[in-house]
């Protein structure tokens, strides 16, 4: 069960493809999504979708970062090689993933959860899918024109 709309969003600091830490507090309002693996169909699907859709998330004044557990290497090829123009951020021990109900239990793998974060650091928007990849972008876009 993902965190739930009006909750506070659990602050963090992760290193990004930028090679800086990246610090959710300064970077609001955001989307941050979490998915499971870099090169992985579902996961390539989903990372493209921002892509192409954010031209219009920045017309909405919105950044985008999506997380996972690999290696800041293997984001940054992931990055380069599909032309994202966002920033990945790397949470090798899964603890975000974990305080954001992101993480399979057992497996330990990150779920596919997009989250919208407000300026108050209040989650306004959340979408859930596994298998929807490209809805999570549609949902967000939603969200963000009905405010």
């Amino acid at each position: 069960m993902a965190l739930q709309v009006g909750a506070k969003a659990p602050g963090f600091e992760l290193k990004s493809t930028s090679d800086e830490i990246l610090r959710l507090e300064d970077n609001v309002p955001c989307i941050i999504y979490f998915y499971p693996k870099d090169f992985t169909p579902g996961c390539t699907e989903e990372a493209c979708s921002f892509r192409d859709g954010f031209s219009e998330l920045r017309n909405l004044d919105i950044d985008v970062y999506g997380i996972s557990r690999d290696s800041i290497s293997s984001h940054k090829k992931f990055r380069d090689e599909h032309k994202l123009p966002f920033h990945l951020l790397s949470d090798p021990k899964g603890e975000v993933c974990k305080s954001y109900d992101a993480l399979m239990p057992i497996v330990k793998i990150p779920k596919r959860i997009t989250y919208l974060i407000g300026e108050n650091m209040r989650i306004k928007a959340v979408y859930a899918d596994l298998f929807g990849a490209k809805k999570h972008l549609e949902s967000m876009i939603r969200e963000l024109k009905t405010e």
